[in-house]
């Protein structure tokens, strides 16, 4: 799967449509799954999104650290996949957005495709804003930096 980059800002339609922008739906393309899987945060006001292979590698952790019948297995199951949607491209890009999910981030008639690597959020374009903001107070109050990899050590 490639990277989820930039922010694009699309209108939704009257029949709660958006288009997916082309460089998500291009990150997505080696995937068996032609859509998207869309769950409400749990952390911020917003709709993640993610491939099926990336849900995929979240189970599998939940696997490797959770006890299978555990409470704490169950409520974040419930969090991450009993929430979550599978929506797959129509010919034209476009996902139909499920109108709880617009409700709980607050989208009316445009969204924001915000890419964070792996994954990606979907906003409020006003409230995006505010989000951008504080993260980069909060980068640059932590003095934030990427950590050293193989590659660059």
């Amino acid at each position: 799967m490639g990277l989820f980059l930039s922010t694009t800002i699309n209108k939704v339609d009257k029949k709660g449509r958006v288009s997916v922008p082309s460089g998500f739906r291009a990150a997505l393309s080696g995937e068996a799954f032609q859509g998207v899987v869309l769950f409400r945060s749990y952390t911020q006001k917003t709709i993640e999104g993610v491939g099926m292979s990336a849900m995929e590698a979240m189970s599998a952790r939940m696997d490797d650290n959770f006890a299978f019948f555990s409470d704490d297995h169950d409520e974040l199951a419930t969090v991450l996949f009993g929430e979550s949607m599978q929506l797959g491209f129509d010919g034209d890009g476009r996902i139909m957005l499920p109108q709880a999910f617009a409700d709980y981030a607050g989208i009316t008639d445009q969204v924001a495709f915000v890419g964070l690597g792996k994954k990606f959020q979907i906003w409020n374009p006003d409230t995006l804003e505010a989000r951008k903001s504080a993260a980069r107070d909060a980068v640059q109050s932590k003095k934030m930096t990427l950590p050293k990899g193989e590659a660059n050590e």
